[in-house]
């Protein structure tokens, strides 16, 4: 079995942690450090050293792809989002919740004088 947790009773080998990269080595039988959260893999040095390599080149191989679909994503998300936008001042009603016209309607200045003239002024 290859896979084992923290706190669990081991022989002699190299474990190590998937999440941390952390490696401990044991001569004879003893327990892995932390708690059950901790995931370890038992492992010779040689097949670590050997995946490193492996993993380099699936990194090379897939970053260009991963180059072009992030430009892509990129331009599709700019020419819907135009469409998208265009729709929205095509679509709109012209109501807006979050303004307040508490005021009333404009009025000309002749017609505020009036206003503020009492009526038996004139």
């Amino acid at each position: 079995m290859f896979k084992h947790t923290g706190g669990q009773k081991v022989g002699s080998g190299t474990y190590w942690d998937i999440m941390t990269g952390l490696r401990v080595d044991f001569d004879q039988e003893g327990t892995l450090p932390g708690g059950s959260g901790s995931k370890y893999l038992k492992a010779s040095s040689g097949l670590v050293l050997l995946s490193g390599p492996i993993l380099g080149l699936a990194y090379i191989v897939f970053l260009p792809i991963m180059g072009i679909v992030t430009a892509l994503s990129l331009v599709v998300q700019k020419t819907l989002g135009g469409v998208f936008n265009l729709g929205k001042h095509l679509v709109s009603f012209g109501w807006r919740p979050s303004e307040a016209y508490l005021g009333g309607k404009n009025r000309k200045k002749g017609d505020r004088d009036k206003a503020r003239k009492s009526p038996t002024e004139k």
